[in-house]
């Protein structure tokens, strides 16, 4: 597979060590655990921003269930209005927080003016689906109904996520227009984890050890479904929503050295037959999440640029 990564990425993916596929439903909590620890440390040398706030907030959860926990960044001052992101982290249903995604929502809130809420979701294999897709749905709902409040827009709400936070991004965007709840003005579910079945060529063709494989999305797949595992739900597997109409202007986005190329390029075709404006970026030689991987590189930089620009423009022309 070397031989095949884009040339901006060859030299870090050539010390990446093969581990991703190496948790299992015992070590994920303490992987978690460790993961979170890294990740926290390396954020405090992140630049703080004078001019933004970030507070956490415990909001109402799905009915019968726990709050959730969402992390809110904001401007200072806001003048107007302005748009919502809810941004969805990824970590395979299994894994990560908002802290761990900071950088993803510093730099959505960078490049345009917005109001970000990070969902604190609950993870698999504890709480399996729907616990996770129903904590997400509940923050959407609470972000739609506070957002004069919050100096939101409610027509300009946009939902965001990379990985299995794509999958959830697909997810609620389909709940939200089955139960005819809060309006989504944009949905960007970048490489998004959306099929379970594991049937296509490039989630087969993916083995690599140092990158997310066909044996991690196994294993995650089994973790967040639980007992979900006959009659797969739609929103569980977005892939298998047999309807795609009426879902929100959409851009998405895969590598090819990705398992979820061919999902996510069949998910891109499928929603524009349904006539959802869809654009889709495939970029040769990239793994999958290779623009948090290798954040400096030039073909991640091109691709966090044509994203958050479609976001930003996709809400500024709502």
């Amino acid at each position: 597979m070397e031989k095949r990564v884009h040339p901006d990425l060859r030299k870090m993916f050539s010390v990446m060590p093969a581990q991703s596929d190496s948790f299992n439903e015992e070590n994920i909590y303490e992987l978690r655990k460790n993961l979170d620890a890294m990740i926290i440390e390396m954020n405090k040398s992140i630049p703080k921003n004078d001019l933004l706030l970030i507070n956490e907030r415990l909001i109402l959860g799905p009915e019968g269930n726990p709050e959730v926990k969402v992390r809110l960044y904001e401007p200072k001052k806001k003048d107007k209005l302005l748009p919502g992101v809810l941004y969805l982290h990824g970590g395979g249903y299994i894994m990560g927080s908002p802290e761990i995604y900071e950088n993803q929502c510093l730099g959505i809130i960078s490049e345009m003016e917005c109001v970000i809420i990070s969902v604190d979701y609950r993870l698999a294999p504890e709480h399996p689906f729907p616990a996770p897709l129903e904590d997400c749905y509940a923050a959407l709902k609470w972000f739609s109904e506070n957002a004069e409040e919050l100096g939101v827009d409610s027509a300009r709400i946009a939902v965001v996520g990379g990985s299995s936070g794509g999958g959830l991004t697909a997810a609620v965007s389909l709940l939200a227009r089955d139960r005819k709840g809060p309006s989504i003005a944009f949905q960007m579910p970048l490489y998004p984890m959306i099929d379970d079945r594991i049937m296509t060529p490039s989630s087969n063709e993916i083995i690599d050890g140092r990158v997310w494989n066909k044996r991690s999305c196994q294993k995650a797949w089994k973790m967040y479904l639980g007992s979900n595992k006959g009659d797969v739900s739609p929103y569980a597997a977005p892939a298998r929503a047999a309807d795609l109409s009426g879902l929100p202007p959409t851009y998405t986005c895969v590598g090819d050295l990705d398992p979820f190329r061919d999902e996510t390029m069949d998910y891109a075709a499928r929603l524009r037959q349904a006539g959802v404006p869809t654009e889709f970026h495939l970029y040769p030689g990239c793994f999958h999440g290779f623009d948090g991987i290798v954040p400096t590189a030039e073909i991640s930089q091109r691709a966090r640029k044509e994203y958050i620009t479609a976001l930003k423009l996709a809400l500024q022309n709502n």
